[in-house]
């Protein structure tokens, strides 16, 4: 598994956490301060049990089971009441509230992230989500008629679509690597890129963990692109939040995230990522007349405000319990699903059978004679349990994506509905 390197003390750790729960404490409702999650027990183990207190911080409907968190992230209360300070200050005093609400964003959202996932603050800009960014490091990537990029067969549409755009509108040649579903081994995804590039290869688009699960070696892809001159473009969407990672050590040139997914940030949060020493490959598609310390990635226009600056309440809270504790507990939970799964009959696993290449928290499976997109509704009448359908990669498979705040008797009751 792919973790950050650690170039700061525990102390810095603890300090940006703390700067991170205050930061949020501006935008909660009286009475509902951050700092108590200082007071909420770190899990000392995976075991639900451990994460009981965890639990008591989401505000799912009684009896509703929520397992399509790779969809839709599940907001922790401190988020949703951010979001609710957050508009409540702009209703009340519209033009300081703004001023606020943007400070709030400059001064600690952006820090933030960059800390939290090893970028520089002018690294990155905000999107509403992944697909923004996705169709930003696409448009802005220079490249003229006749050059070749590489994607993939496991690509999401929204990370597809931006280049079937640039195929029609500049001449672009887009060809896609077959890629099995599971993945067979790190080294063959590597074999399958190495054997397709050609000289005319400008470019290769990916994902750091697919809409299945499966989880590429993407710091192997990127040093590999790196030295023939071929620029990596990732779709981290799916990746951000289950696990630490550092991205500047993954040595890719952009990166796409989502992060009202694993991140548990309100809906229609993301970021693009373009690395520093990359700016030179990229052209923005808003600013005619952008600089190296200026590069124009931001849209124009006015955000929103609220949502944007509640990410930091986000932030607090998974840096609270920390996102190697998050990976173990996803790992868990999806294990415990993967053990459950196996003990059934004409059940097909389809997600890696090793954790190098599968993502913790995401876990896709065949049963025989069960259509996947007729389970999805058949789950939430039977126990009122949300998952999700993916037929794609010639599979018809359902996906579960389990999050911390899961249990094994979710699982247990979704493994006797199957």
């Amino acid at each position: 598994m792919l973790k950050a390197k650690s170039t700061k003390s525990n102390t810095s750790r603890r300090t940006f956490i703390k700067v991170s729960l205050a930061g949020a404490a501006a935008w909660l409702p009286d009475g509902l301060i951050p700092d108590l999650l200082e007071e909420i027990n770190k899990p000392k183990s995976p075991n639900d049990k451990d994460w009981k207190q965890i639990r008591s911080q989401f505000i799912l409907k009684k009896g509703v089971t929520y397992m399509n968190n790779a969809s839709l992230g599940m907001p922790p209360l401190s988020v949703v009441q951010a979001v609710h300070k957050g508009y409540e200050a702009i209703s009340k005093e519209p033009l300081h509230g703004k001023h606020d609400l943007q400070e709030a964003i400059r001064e600690r959202v952006i820090p933030g992230l960059a800390e939290t996932f090893g970028t520089n603050d002018d690294e990155i800009v905000l999107t509403r989500n992944a697909s923004e960014a996705l169709h930003l490091q696409t448009t802005a990537l220079k490249l003229k008629k006749g050059d070749e990029v590489i994607i993939t067969t496991q690509e999401h549409p929204a990370g597809l679509r931006p280049w079937m755009f640039r195929q029609k509108q500049d001449g672009i040649n887009v060809k896609a690597v077959f890629i099995p579903s599971p993945l067979t081994s790190e080294s063959d995804v590597l074999d399958r890129f190495n054997s397709t590039i050609s000289p005319l290869t400008k470019a290769i688009s990916f994902c750091h963990v697919t809409r299945g699960g499966h989880l590429y070696p993407i710091k192997k892809i990127a040093t590999w692109a790196r030295e023939k001159g071929i620029v990596t473009l990732v779709d981290g969407a799916q990746a951000i939040g289950q696990f630490p990672l550092n991205i500047h050590d993954l040595g890719c040139d952009a990166y796409a995230v989502s992060l009202h997914k694993w991140v548990l940030a309100p809906a229609g949060t993301g970021f693009f990522y373009v690395r520093k020493e990359s700016r030179d490959r990229f052209q923005s598609p808003f600013d005619p007349n952008p600089s190296t310390d200026a590069p124009g990635f931001d849209p124009p226009g006015t955000k929103d405000f609220p949502t944007r600056a509640a990410i930091n309440a986000a932030l607090g809270f998974i840096n609270h319990i920390g996102l190697d504790q998050v990976e173990e507990r996803c790992r868990y939970l999806s294990d415990h699903l993967k053990d459950g799964l196996r003990q059934i009959d004409g059940v097909t696993i389809l997600s890696g059978n090793t954790h190098n290449l599968s993502a913790p928290g995401s876990t896709i499976f065949e049963k025989e004679g069960l259509d996947a997109m007729a389970a999805v509704p058949l789950m939430e009448q039977k126990i009122n349990t949300h998952i999700d359908e993916h037929q794609r990669d010639g599979h018809n498979a359902i996906r579960v994506s389990t999050h911390i705040y899961n249990t094994t008797a979710e699982i247990n009751r979704l493994l006797n509905a199957l």
